[in-house]
């Protein structure tokens, strides 16, 4: 009797064994997919890592059908089904997103969700005009280069900076800034406007009005020692001759002002036809400084102007040796000594144009 009732117990033994190795496998199974939903790689590429962007106005279709057609998305259901169990499907965030190769499905969906984005490198310089500086930030962020050169050129849009569209470029500061992919043309500029804010503090507007200049006139003038010289040394003193003029009432004559007004972006040798453009930046035609800025000056260059020096200097010459220096004169006599022997050095090398 005793031996009969233990079978029916082994066997209940031997069942609840396999329900337990059944239901241990169910959940390693459970497990494993979980692991996989979350933690499991879910971008792959070919380098490190990669560039994805997310358009504003885009929503959770785009970003999916996004990753797709950028070959970076592994498994759609996997990163599906987690962003709507974290709601990210709920709101996207449009931005620049740096992605790394093998990174988790979770991780994946926190950067989107929380907006982590890769800022962008913005800088401009040795801008000459406001259609090549619109398209430059168009490259740089999401905002089309329409949209920024509108803005450059409506006069009721620049008043609140203080400006002309005629001088809108002198809010432009070179440097390289920081800023948010999706940055909208409007906030593009409020950023310009703080950073110029920043770089006139009093220090310079001190310079700028010993100089008898307001800081937009001596951007203006920047620009053109900007384009007069590469050699940093002799700034200040080109810009001293400059101001000279300025203080004497001369027409400041300034060659890169003609280049400027005829686009004549290639020329060598400025030739007695560029003088005859009639454009109020024809510095040989009409005194005073041109009502905008030729270039987007370095800050060295306006600093240069701020810190000119005074001299007697009211001419200046390259030199003929091609070192890309300058001789300096207080007469047009001297000047004029000067310019032959640079011209003979150009007709030397036929440089005629």
């Amino acid at each position: 009797m005793s031996k009969g009732k233990g079978k029916p117990k082994g066997r209940w033994k031997r069942v609840a064994l396999i329900t337990i190795l059944v239901l241990g496998a169910m959940t390693a199974l459970v497990g494993w997919q979980a692991y996989r939903l979350i933690y499991a790689a879910n971008i792959s590429t070919d380098k490190p890592s990669a560039l994805f962007f997310i358009n504003t106005g885009a929503d959770f279709d785009d970003v999916v059908n996004g990753l797709e057609a950028d070959g970076l998305l592994m498994d759609r259901a996997r990163f599906v089904f987690l962003s709507q169990l974290k709601k990210y499907d709920q709101k996207v965030r449009p931005g620049r997103y740096r992605l790394r190769n093998g990174m988790s499905n979770n991780e994946l969906v926190n950067i989107l969700r929380a907006g982590l984005q890769e800022p962008v490198k913005v800088t401009f310089n040795n801008i000459r005009l406001k259609e090549d500086f619109a398209a430059r930030i168009g490259r740089l962020l999401e905002t089309d280069s329409a949209a920024v050169m509108d803005r450059l050129n409506d006069p009721s849009y620049t008043a609140q900076f203080g400006l002309r569209p005629e001088t809108i470029l002198t809010l432009m500061v070179p440097n390289t800034y920081e800023m948010w992919w999706n940055t909208d043309a409007d906030g593009f500029f409020e950023r310009m406007d703080k950073e110029y804010r920043l770089f006139w503090g009093d220090a310079r507007l001190k310079q700028a009005q010993s100089q008898g200049l307001s800081p937009t006139e001596a951007i203006i003038l920047a620009a053109i020692v900007e384009k007069e010289t590469n050699r940093e040394s002799e700034k200040p003193t080109i810009a001293g001759v400059y101001l000279n003029r300025l203080r004497k009432g001369m027409a400041l004559q300034a060659d890169p002002t003609l280049v400027y007004a005829n686009r004549d972006f290639d020329a060598r040798r400025v030739l007695n036809w560029h003088k005859q453009i009639d454009s109020p930046y024809n510095t040989y035609k009409y005194t005073g400084l041109p009502p905008g800025p030729i270039c987007v000056p370095s800050p060295t260059s306006v600093d240069a102007v701020l810190s000119a020096p005074r001299h007697g200097y009211i001419y200046f010459c390259a030199r003929p040796d091609g070192t890309g220096y300058h001789d300096f004169s207080v007469t047009f006599d001297q000047h004029l000594a000067f310019a032959r022997a640079f011209q003979r050095n150009l007709n030397k090398r036929e440089i005629r144009k």
